[in-house]
């Protein structure tokens, strides 16, 4: 399952760059968001052989940028210009918080586990909300299913990583007698190689969709700018 995860994590980052996504809006910060955590997972797994202190600060940096690069990529789905300039003002003072608690506590483990809180609350809730708008508009009017499908499967992705954040840095349920239970931690693993897994593939799926709407309102476009110069002196 790790190696299925880590290849599934890739499949966004070459499909952005393939539909020639990555100068999109905001799409470039989803390509960083999973480069970052396809790297992580990469390295994490242990294809090629770097030191612990590689693999332990690369992890934590995709923790800390998980929630600011998302939050940016998910102003792709605002419907305002001020909603769109809220959320930029949260992300900002989301990064003023992790430079805070940073040089409070250092670049480790308790840091990351203070600031992921959060921003996993953050990203589910917008999630929550884009998903009920999305999924409104692609079964009522069938528009916007591109965007249903890329904010369920963040929608699905995040409500995993907060019962796994709950359960392995809240209760810590993979230590028992004060010793690491290695058969519990798997089993975490597992869930998280399977969440990311099929949140990857959801979000493939949506991004192709995506892109062939923005295609055809790309030949809208150029249509009317035909016309426009056609019938340029006709009132």
């Amino acid at each position: 399952m790790g190696l299925i995860s880590t290849v599934a994590l890739f499949l966004p980052v070459a499909l952005i760059l393939i539909l020639r996504l990555s100068l999109h809006r905001t799409f470039p910060a989803l390509l960083l968001y999973y480069f970052v955590a396809f790297s992580s997972n990469f390295l994490g797994q242990g294809y090629i052989t770097v030191s612990s202190d590689v693999v332990k600060y690369w992890a934590l940096t995709n923790n800390l940028l998980d929630a600011p690069v998302m939050l940016f990529f998910l102003i792709y789905f605002c419907t305002s210009a001020v909603q769109a300039k809220r959320m930029k003002i949260l992300i900002l003072s989301y990064i003023l918080f992790e430079i805070l608690i940073v040089s409070f506590n250092g670049y480790n483990k308790q840091a990351a586990t203070i600031i992921l809180a959060p921003g996993l609350a953050m990203v589910f809730s917008f999630c929550l909300y884009f998903f009920i708008r999305y999924a409104k508009l692609a079964i009522t009017h069938s528009k916007a299913t591109g965007k249903a499908i890329i904010i369920a499967s963040i929608l699905f992705a995040y409500g995993c990583f907060i019962i796994i954040y709950l359960l392995y840095s809240v209760f810590e349920t993979h230590i028992i007698d004060n010793k690491v239970d290695e058969q519990y931690l798997s089993d975490t693993y597992l869930v998280y190689f399977f969440a990311t897994t099929l949140s990857s593939l959801l979000i493939s799926a949506g991004i192709f969709v995506e892109r062939k709407k923005k295609k055809k309102l790309n030949e809208v476009i150029q249509t009317r700018k035909e016309l426009q110069d056609l019938y340029k002196d006709t009132k």
